[in-house]
C-alpha cells in the first residue's frame, strides 16, 4: 500500500489527524528559550482563529504531505530500511517536503492571522521540522505498513 493510500484511508483518517495534532502539541510544548515563546505564541493564534482550524488544516494537508513524503518512504521500503530512522536520518529531506507544501498553502491563506503567524515562523521552520522529524517518523511507521 502506498503512504498516500494509507494516510487517505477514510476508516483511519480521524486517528492519523488526531495523533498528527497531538505531535505537533508536543512539539510545541518542547521548544524553549525565546524562539519557543514565539513559537508557542503563533501556534496559539493560529489555534485561536477558530475551534478545530488546526485539525482541519492537518486534516487538508495530510493527502499532500504524504504525497511529498512518499518517495522517501518509498526509498526506506526499497532500502529495507527501518521507516522512523530512515525519516530521522533525512530529516533536512523531509523538511524541505513538507514545508514545499506549507509554503504554498501560507501564500494562499485567507487568515491574515495564520498567514503573519506562519511568515513569523517561516525563518526557523525547518530546524524545527527536522526536529519534529523522528516523532513524524514514527507516526508515518505506525500508519504506512
Amino acid at each position: 500500500m502506498s503512504l498516500v493510500d494509507a494516510f487517505t484511508d477514510q476508516s483511519q483518517k480521524p486517528q492519523i489527524v488526531k495523533d498528527c495534532c497531538a505531535l505537533i502539541d508536543a512539539e510545541v510544548k518542547d521548544k524553549g528559550g525565546i524562539s519557543g515563546l514565539a513559537i508557542k505564541a503563533g501556534y496559539a493564534a493560529v489555534k485561536g482563529i477558530k475551534p478545530g482550524f488546526v485539525e482541519g488544516t492537518v486534516s487538508d494537508l495530510i493527502p499532500e504531505f504524504a504525497r511529498v513524503l512518499e518517495p522517501i518512504f518509498a526509498d526506506a521500503k526499497s532500502q529495507n530500511k527501518p521507516v522512523a530512522d530512515f525519516f530521522s536520518s533525512n530529516s533536512g529531506r523531509v523538511a524541505d517536503a513538507l514545508l514545499s507544501i506549507t509554503d504554498a498553502k501560507a501564500a494562499r491563506a485567507k487568515s491574515g492571522v495564520a498567514k503573519g503567524a506562519y511568515e513569523k515562523l517561516r525563518g526557523t521552520a525547518k530546524k524545527n521540522v527536522e526536529q519534529a522529524v523522528p516523532r513524524l517518523g514514527r507516526l508515518i511507521a505506525k500508519y504506512g505498513q
